[in-house]
């Protein structure tokens, strides 16, 4: 029933006309208010949806996930330059397995998202992700592309040919879905509530869940925010013009996850194989992991269980 209710709005929405401002050639100082709350109300945070406690009555739930880009990084460029594919290719060939391990030796679970690419080349992912039978895999686009540049027909193409890839080598259809580099387009709502996702998790209107209002209407589709702050890719890039060193970057971490305890919410960690997974990055998240072990009442989980939980707690099912 949920699943029809949630086809029902997302054809509702589409139906609406749409005030696309970044294809406006006038300049923003030269819109109506209408245009402006048109634009703004596209895709807007709606209720909060953190529960008064998390699953054994935890009061704070610890999300983290792992975005398995690896090649498509450049592939994406149409770059095949054979230095760059390397550099993606250690997150399949080194890091992953010793992200893995780690997160075995503390019996967390946590939620990767990959482009179906990613894993058609390195199927073994697959099999070492499911292995522990705690993790979840998820939905990051084909190729890794850039939804804002593209039109609806082939960002739906794109999508569905993900989906159908991933449930084949997964072995069951995925539930969540992150847009690559977080690029949401005008059209990705749509077509993710149309396609029957679960939720999404590339917005950043929030430390919190929340339920996502499309056009000034409710939709029932939760949202669990990311923010560039609490992801590894620019603070951790060799390359990067914002790159920080990493125990600069455990500290902004163990900050982040000690407001979100106090607060009682959620904590949410974005992170990449090729990046945390070198030998003086895995070492954040090893001490990142024994600092959130010394609070009590601390819940991990991954991405579908805390949307799970949270939609029953609202009353959402």
């Amino acid at each position: 029933m949920r699943h029809w209710r949630t086809v029902l709005l997302a054809l509702a929405f589409s139906a609406i006309p749409v005030v696309v401002h970044a294809q406006d050639e006038r300049p923003s100082t030269e819109w109506s208010d209408e245009e402006i709350e048109t634009a703004v109300n596209r895709v807007r945070a709606g209720r909060d949806l953190n529960p008064d406690s998390w699953p054994g009555g935890a009061r704070v739930a610890v999300l983290f996930s792992f975005d398995v880009d690896n090649e498509t990084v450049w592939l994406r460029n149409n770059d095949t330059s054979v230095g760059g594919l390397s550099q993606g290719e250690y997150g399949s060939r080194v890091a992953l397995g010793r992200i893995l391990r780690l997160l075995d030796e503390h019996d967390v679970p946590a939620s990767f998202f990959g482009p179906a690419v990613s894993f058609s080349l390195a199927p073994k992912m697959i099999e070492m992700i499911q292995e522990s039978g705690r993790h979840e895999i998820g939905v990051h686009g084909w190729i890794h592309e850039r939804n804002a540049t593209l039109p609806r027909d082939e960002e739906e193409r794109l999508l569905r040919k993900a989906v159908e890839r991933m449930t084949a080598l997964i072995g069951k259809r995925p539930v969540g879905y992150r847009a690559p580099s977080w690029n949401f387009s005008d059209n990705t709502l749509d077509l993710l509530m149309e396609m029957g996702f679960l939720y999404d998790s590339s917005l950043m209107a929030d430390d919190r869940p929340y339920e996502i209002v499309a056009n000034g209407q409710p939709t029932g589709f939760v949202e669990l925010p990311v923010e560039w702050i609490l992801d590894d890719a620019p603070l951790m890039g060799p390359q990067g013009q914002s790159y920080s060193s990493p125990r600069d970057v455990l500290q902004v971490y163990k900050d982040e996850f000690d407001v979100a305890y106090a607060e009682g919410t959620t904590f949410i960690l974005t992170m990449h194989p090729h990046h945390i997974g070198h030998r003086s990055r895995i070492v954040v998240l090893r001490e990142l992991i024994e600092h959130i072990r010394k609070k009590p009442d601390v819940w991990f989980g991954t991405h579908e269980a805390a949307v799970r939980w949270a939609r029953q707690q609202a009353g959402m099912d």
